[in-house]
């Protein structure tokens, strides 16, 4: 309880700038469909987010060397605000894509800022038990996000937005009042994307993979509710269903990867994804129950393979290349789901909602092909790194997770 009072500050920021962020990407979805906008638009939405994510992540080590941590929170929030309040302004895809690059990098540097908070705070003793609370924060800010947005789609466009920037701004309050001092600045991590690849190129598949699965169910995922029959009411528990299955899926999934092969783990949660693709497809014509079930059993199977991914590349670094190595992988993650959305609202558009998860099933089929390809160029290792679930939240998230997986 001590260590939770202590760093309540950090983790009220977390859980208000989670509600926030996680919201907005479906009402963008469900106020765009309505306003006209075409599918392709609400996937370019999605696609501009992870833009300003990847901006965030590279630019909010240096900023906060610059200003320190409290202001750079500012800044970052401030452009979260602005993103979300310029919505109600403007209607219009192009003015709110660039709205949402300035969402994705408050998304991407303040959850910077926080990391970076904690890592300078937590102790070795208290690490493990920080983390374990933070995790379950963010997942929580996440799953509270998506059972909101049945709620805010019966609102006025004006007073949904506006209260997902009401949220916005709160984070900041936390921070700001806190009586504790900032920590000094760390230096920003050296972006080697290659080092990922020589360490394991079937991580960098694996992450790629996994972006292309998430960002397209979280920001196109609303298409195809509405496509099946989903009121806008029911879309924010089709989402929250996602995430319920994939935060649920985390302890088999790691005692999986502890135990045995983690490529051959991999393989089998992408042939799990597979089926629960073809599931998903089939449940179409199945109601509500039968939609949102098989919503959950597509985030049990699909949303543990970044954290697996992750694992098995750690598996082959030292604890010096740990934290460029996370930094390598967050960035396939954002290239991948900077392409994801746009590319299959634009799949929606041409060939139905069931092209969505016929394309992230095609993903999965070539991640099981090279997975199986891999084990016939080298072996795995023996001694392995601890698994541990991985957030996708910065470019600096690997100084808080490194000496976990050293134990």
């Amino acid at each position: 309880m001590r260590l939770i009072i202590s760093f309540a500050s950090l983790f009220l920021a977390v859980l208000l700038l989670q509600i926030s962020s996680g919201g907005v990407g479906p009402l963008d979805a469900l106020t765009g469909l309505d306003a006209g906008f075409s599918r392709g638009d609400v996937g370019f939405l999605g696609s501009m987010h992870f833009v300003g994510f990847f901006v965030g992540c590279w630019w909010a080590p240096r900023l906060m060397g610059s200003v320190g941590h409290s202001r750079a929170f500012a800044v970052f929030t401030s452009m979260g605000a602005i993103g979300l309040a310029g919505h109600i302004l403007i209607m219009d895809p192009i003015a709110w894509g660039i709205l949402r690059v300035g969402s994705g990098v408050c998304v991407a540097g303040c959850y910077t800022v926080v990391e970076s908070w904690l890592q300078a705070k937590v102790t070795n003793e208290s690490r493990g038990r920080a983390m374990g609370t933070y995790r379950v924060v963010d997942m929580g800010g996440s799953l509270m996000a998506q059972l909101m947005i049945g709620s805010l789609a019966n609102l006025e466009t004006y007073i949904a937005y506006n209260l997902l920037t009401i949220l916005c701004c709160a984070s900041i309050l936390p921070l700001a009042l806190t009586r504790a001092p900032q920590p000094e600045t760390p230096s920003a991590p050296r972006l080697r994307p290659h080092l990922a690849w020589e360490m394991s190129p079937l991580a960098v598949a694996g992450v790629l993979v996994a972006a292309l699965s998430g960002a397209s169910f979280r920001m196109v995922g609303p298409i195809y509710g509405q496509e099946v029959g989903l009121a806008a009411s029911q879309i924010g528990l089709f989402l929250a269903a996602f995430v319920a299955g994939g935060a649920i899926a985390q302890y088999p999934a790691g005692w999986l990867a502890d135990r045995y092969d983690r490529r051959w783990v991999l393989v089998w949660l992408s042939v799990a994804a597979i089926v629960s693709c073809g599931v998903t497809v089939a449940a179409s014509g199945l109601g509500t129950i039968g939609v949102m079930s098989a919503a959950a059993f597509f985030g049990f199977t699909t949303f543990p393979v970044y954290s697996v991914a992750a694992a098995h590349a750690h598996d082959f670094a030292t604890s010096d290349e740990r934290v460029e190595l996370s930094a390598a992988l967050m960035f396939f993650y954002a290239v991948g789901a900077i392409a994801a959305p746009w590319l299959t609202s634009r799949l929606i558009d041409g060939f139905g909602p069931s092209a969505l998860f016929y394309f992230i099933s095609a993903g999965h089929v070539l991640l099981v092909v090279f997975g199986l390809s891999r084990m016939r160029v080298r072996e795995t290792r023996e001694d392995k790194t601890a698994y541990i679930y991985a957030p996708r939240t910065s470019f600096t998230i690997g100084r808080l997770l490194g000496r976990e997986r050293d134990k």
